[in-house]
C-alpha cells in the first residue's frame, strides 16, 4: 500500500543555522513554498521546516521538538568522498565509518548532528 517516503518534517529553533547545515553542508536544495516556509530537497524526497516558535502549521505532529529525529540519508557518492566534503565544511563527524543495515541490505556509515542535536546518519550500500 505505501510506495515510498515523499517529506518528512523537521522542527526546528532556528531556520538559518538549519540552512547551514543541510543547504550549504550537506548540498541539498533549499526550496521555499507557501506563505514563507521553507523545504530542503535531495533526490526525489524533502525536508519541510517548522520553526518551534512560530505559528503551528496544522496539522503537524502531537509533540514536535527540535532534536528529536534519527534520520538516514544514502550518499550520492562514496561514503569517502562524503567525509572528506564534511571536513571541507566544518561539519564534525561523531561516530564512523561503521558498518550497518539499511533498507536494502548492507550499508557504511557516518554520523553527525545538525544544529538541533538530530542523530543524521550519512550511509553508501555496501
Amino acid at each position: 500500500m505505501i510506495d515510498r517516503l515523499d517529506h518528512l518534517v523537521l522542527t526546528v529553533r532556528d531556520i538559518e543555522r538549519t540552512r547551514r547545515f543541510y543547504r550549504d553542508g550537506l548540498g541539498m536544495e533549499e526550496q521555499g513554498f507557501g506563505e514563507g516556509r521553507v523545504a530542503f530537497r535531495f533526490g526525489g524526497q524533502k525536508l519541510n521546516i517548522h520553526l518551534v516558535d512560530g505559528d503551528p502549521i496544522l496539522p503537524r505532529a502531537d509533540r514536535p521538538t527540535p532534536g528529536s529525529a534519527d534520520l538516514c540519508f544514502i550518499a550520492d557518492r562514496p561514503l569517502d568522498e562524503v567525509m572528506v566534503l564534511l571536513r571541507e565544511r566544518g561539519l564534525a563527524v561523531a561516530q564512523g565509518p561503521v558498518a550497518r543495515t539499511g533498507a536494502r541490505g548492507s550499508i557504511r556509515s557516518v554520523y553527525l548532528r545538525d544544529p538541533d542535536e538530530n542523530l543524521v546518519e550519512i550511509s553508501e550500500y555496501c
